[in-house]
């Protein structure tokens, strides 16, 4: 089947055709660095990555650009509430929120653009829009004439009275309409500034985003992501001036994916965002009205990344976590959620140490494909696994080619799973099947379609610590001692000692592993 993507902007699944055939421009709306990232700002990042990871594995040249927006009233308020120089403390943000990227396995950025590194194709972008009667300047500041778009609010379904009736917005007597949005703010005393031809100041919110992704990705691109928190009013306010300016559509496909929410309870994980203007859209379902309207006022999942999740979770278990739902849907955040992940990404973990110790090779050390046109053929013997593994892949497939679903595409990845641990019984691979050749061969090639999907997910790309003790002697002495004694107890039919061994080590979060060929351990 064509991919198909769900867009915003025609409310509809269409098939995916870039503007420019065989390459694909991308933008996501970054953070305002002013505080260490929370869980919430790892969501589009991941999601996005997935997005570009599965368009290139499709045949596309992907471009693909996130913002760092380094200069807001966010970020003036905290420097000077923490006595801090402004730049000073948004580079220490920026550096935290790209060491979380690292950590999520997000790597496929092009770019990074910085709003302070851009105001002269901001200054430019305002003066057009001035020239065309889109925008008037107003002491000092200038303001973007809502009126004078015919087209506004065709993102979100909003008329100006909606916005008016149903947003807070940018308060100024003086504009002529109340609906009218900053494209350039004057600076107070103290403040960053930059000179411009209506006194010093610094750029509006939405104009930074118009202006980098016109930079970098043209006057029309590809794909715009976001949060469904953004879809009004920047989004909006982005494609109005955009469009505007230029004469010619903004973005062809806008992505939304849903935000993420403390679980049992309605609103956005982190609190609001950092700008006005955050109610659902007109068309919004009651669900997703009840989620933006009720947003949790900066408690759970606000605190850093690292102290609130990664001090408990994997990072591969937190993409895995985000991913395992399709992201057009809301994601429901709890620890105990997230370790339930965990424990099912685990049984993936175990069937890569049974193929490792099976094979004797290194799963990680696998080569697969990196586009779908080249991948393996799924020919060989026995006919019936190969067969089973085709069914799988075009099931995965088809998943990511009905608007990335990542949720039904887990699916699969489990149902692989099954069926190679299904293959590794009845053909006794853990015990005297070893020897044969053709099912250790076939092994392997489930073992390298598994880690070519999985790869379009951002996971296995390199090995995790699961066992806790791979470079400890005195953990791995002290365990092969104890499961020695457990082996000498049940021989003896002490197996109330014996299942005290197990019951205990249990409770330290230790499984042990009878296999044919001995017992192994873990740490869960």
């Amino acid at each position: 089947m064509p991919l198909r993507i769900y867009n915003t902007l025609t409310r509809t699944k269409e098939n995916f055709e870039p503007v420019h055939p065989g390459k694909v421009g991308m933008y996501l709306c970054g953070p305002t660095v002013y505080k260490p990232a929370h869980i919430g700002h790892m969501v589009g990042p991941v999601i996005f990555d997935t997005v570009k990871r599965y368009l290139t594995y499709s045949g596309y040249d992907v471009t693909w650009i996130v913002n760092i927006t380094d200069v807001d009233d966010k970020l003036i308020n905290k420097a000077r509430d923490l006595g801090r120089d402004v730049t000073d403390l948004a580079k220490e943000m920026t550096e935290d929120y790209f060491d979380n990227l690292q950590l999520m396995g997000v790597d496929t950025i092009d770019r990074f653009p910085y709003a302070t590194e851009h105001i002269p194709e901001m200054l430019d972008m305002i003066s057009r829009l001035i020239e065309k009667g889109h925008a008037y300047p107003l002491n000092g500041d200038v303001y973007f004439r809502t009126e004078s778009d015919d087209d506004y609010g065709k993102l979100s379904g909003r008329s100006i009275s909606e916005v008016l009736a149903g947003t807070r917005v940018e308060a100024n007597d003086a504009k002529e309409n109340p609906a009218d949005f900053a494209l350039w703010k004057s600076s107070k005393a103290g403040e960053p500034a930059w000179d411009s031809p209506w006194g010093p100041g610094r750029p509006g919110w939405h104009i930074e985003c118009s202006a980098m992704s016109g930079k970098y990705l043209g006057d029309t691109f590809d794909i715009h992501g976001g949060g469904l928190d953004l879809l009004f009013p920047h989004h909006e306010n982005e494609l109005a001036q955009s469009e505007c300016c230029t004469g010619k559509p903004f973005a062809k496909y806008w992505l939304h994916n849903g935000l993420m929410q403390a679980s049992g309870q309605a609103g956005k994980v982190g609190g609001q965002h950092d700008r006005h203007g955050d109610t659902a859209p007109a068309d919004a379902t009651a669900d997703q009205a009840a989620q933006m309207a009720n947003k949790l006022a900066g408690s759970a999942g606000a605190e850093s990344v690292k102290t609130a999740v990664f001090s408990k979770h994997h990072p591969e278990t937190v993409r895995f976590f985000l991913l395992a739902t399709h992201y057009r849907s809301p994601i429901d955040f709890s620890d105990e959620r997230i370790a339930e992940v965990g424990k099912s990404l685990d049984t993936l973990y175990r069937l890569i140490e049974t193929y490792e110790r099976i094979t004797g090779q290194n799963f990680y050390d696998l080569q697969v494909s990196t586009t779908r046109e080249l991948s393996a053929p799924l020919d060989g013997q026995p006919a019936e696994l190969f067969a089973e593994l085709k069914l799988l892949r075009d099931r995965y497939l088809d998943c990511m080619d009905d608007d990335f679903n990542t949720g039904g595409a887990v699916g699969v990845l489990f149902d692989l799973r099954k069926t190679i641990n299904g293959f590794i019984n009845s053909t006794k691979l853990e015990a005297e099947g070893k020897s044969d050749a053709t099912n250790v061969t076939a092994l392997t090639s489930a073992m390298t379609l598994l880690k070519e999907l999985a790869g379009l997910l951002g996971v296995f790309h390199k090995p995790i610590e699961t066992t806790g003790g791979g470079d400890n002697e005195l953990a791995n002495g002290l365990m092969e001692l104890l499961i020695s004694l457990r082996a000498t107890c049940r021989k003896e039919k002490n197996f109330v000692i014996a299942d005290q061994i197990r019951d205990g080590l249990t409770a330290l979060n230790i499984t042990l592993e009878d296999r044919p060929d001995g017992t192994g351990w873990r740490r869960d």
